[in-house]
């Protein structure tokens, strides 16, 4: 992969114990040119791994008060290039990823970089265990993700297999769904591709009404005509309907998501 011209943000969602790690390594050995210069930023409370010899520069971050921190280290010099061409995110795998979601974009906001892919490691033997739960908390991750890695398949039902994915294809999900197979991905260039194939438009950037006219200069752009009007009678563009909120981002009037993730935590091996 060359390099960008900004830097490259990965967020790698997963459970403790689906191989986060030792799938990154593999992405950064085999999926990264050698002028490129990569960072993972770990979660502090994640304990150490044999894997993290092979993650490039690592770095820690951690919540304060809601907020995705992560502290990069600044340019050489004064105009010089980032110190990095890729940075991977190691998300907490006991956190809500929705609540990843929303600290991630506040984050990224007003960066000098450009988010690359939203990954999702699933653990095959602890989803078929505990399917009906997982099974949810794993919607709301692959919902905002571009790729999605199938690990730990060993002893799981080919069938069960089939029938995870299927469930996503038959729902029209455009992410690519790769196998892990001994730690590796077939082929990590294409899981590094910086295009977008999630089914959440959450990260999107809008789309700006100078830009759709120069795309298609002959098209007649239309809004509401219950929105309020200029003085010259013509709908303000400023005046339609708000953007669709993402369901799993939606709240109710009591404060709650719409949607709930169940709480993973039980199912997981205590922390190290």
């Amino acid at each position: 992969m060359s390099a960008p011209e900004k830097p490259l943000v990965y967020l790698l969602l997963g459970t403790p114990g689906s191989g986060r790690r030792a799938v990154l390594a593999d992405l950064i050995t085999d999926g990264l040119a050698e002028t490129d210069r990569a960072i993972t930023a770990l979660a502090a409370t994640e304990s150490p791994d044999p894997w993290d010899e092979t993650l490039g520069t690592r770095i820690r971050w951690e919540w304060r008060e809601g907020a995705l921190v992560v502290d990069l280290p600044p340019p050489k010099a004064e105009g010089s290039p980032p110190a990095f061409t890729h940075l991977f995110i190691v998300a907490d795998g006991r956190h809500n990823p929705v609540d990843v979601m929303e600290a991630f974009k506040v984050w990224l906001t007003g960066r000098e970089v450009e988010l690359g892919r939203i990954l999702t490691l699933v653990d095959c033997q602890l989803a078929h265990r505990h399917d009906a739960a997982m099974r949810i908390w794993y919607d709301g991750c692959i919902h905002f993700s571009d790729v999605v890695l199938l690990s730990n398949r060993e002893g799981v039902p080919n069938k069960w297999i089939s029938d995870f994915q299927t469930r996503y294809k038959d729902k029209y999900y455009p992410a690519l769904f790769e196998f892990v197979k001994q730690h590796k991905v077939k082929n990590p260039v294409l899981v590094l591709e910086p295009q977008a194939r999630r089914m959440s438009q959450f990260f999107d950037p809008e789309l700006d009404l100078e830009l759709a006219r120069n795309l298609a200069p002959d098209a007649v752009i239309e809004f509401s005509g219950d929105d309020e009007e200029d003085e010259e009678g013509v709908p303000s563009p400023d005046a339609g309907e708000d953007a669709p909120v993402d369901p799993y981002l939606e709240r109710g009037r009591n404060g709650r998501r719409v949607i709930e993730l169940p709480d993973i935590r039980p199912f997981l091996p205590p922390p190290a």
